[in-house]
Parts: C-alpha cells; structure tokens; sequence
C-alpha cells in the first residue's frame, strides 16, 4: 500500500498538487497542496497521511483532554485539534491492527474548524482502502 497513490486517489478532482513524500518521514508520509483565494487573501491547504508500522492510533496524543473518539465505519480514530499547538490543524490517527496506524493531518494556517472537516473528510475516504482491523 503506498500512501502518494492513495492520497492521489482521495483527492483526485479537487486541485491538489500530485501526492509526494514529505521531507520529515519521506518512507511514511505524502503530502498534497492546493491554493487558493478568499476575498483577495491567498490561502493554502496541506494535506498528509502518513501509514506506521510499530505505533498505535493512540500514541502520541498531545492534549487529551482536548482529543476526541470515535469509530468511522467501525474503526477506532483520536482526533486532536490544532496538535502542535498552532491553529489551523487537525489530526486523525486511525487503528490498523493492534500495532499500526493510519494518519491524516490537514493544516489550513488558520481555520482549525475547516482543518478538521477536512481531516474527517479524507479519513473517512482512506478508511475503506485501509486493511481491515
């Protein structure tokens, strides 16, 4: 399963560049872009998902009191809001097994609502490519 053909494939149609590896975790993580403009303001949208062996969807979970669970068609996601600590993110790490887990992480700049409709948007698109738990 390569992570570039399916982010390609979520996004086809909807302006993103082609899905390319990302320089912190080039073996794990693609990432698509798309601009655009709002009133005369350029703006951009970031999209990752990231496939990893050896972790589970609920590592790592920044702020738990702010993260939020949940099932989409049956499997276990946290969403974090904002997960470095900066508007305009949002994080959804999905359950692949018992040791690996799906990531998709969207980055507006500055809308974390939009950044989260979006990361829920792809996540639920991914799910169903994802092997079943």
């Amino acid at each position: 399963m390569n992570q570039c053909t399916l982010l390609d494939q979520i996004l086809a149609g909807q302006g993103y560049s082609a899905a390319h590896p990302t320089v912190a975790d080039p073996k794990r993580s693609c990432r698509a872009d798309k601009s655009f403009s709002d009133g005369g303001t350029r703006l951009g949208l970031d999209v990752v998902i990231s496939l990893q062996d050896g972790q589970k969807y609920t590592d790592d979970i920044a702020n738990p009191q702010q993260a939020r669970s949940g099932k989409i068609t049956g499997r276990p996601f946290i969403e974090q809001r904002d997960p470095l600590g900066v508007p305009g993110g949002c994080q959804i790490g999905m359950a692949v097994g018992s040791n690996a887990r799906a990531l998709v992480i969207v980055s507006t700049g500055t809308d974390s609502d939009a950044a989260c409709k979006t990361t829920e948007e792809v996540a639920s698109s991914l799910e169903p490519k994802l092997p079943k738990n």
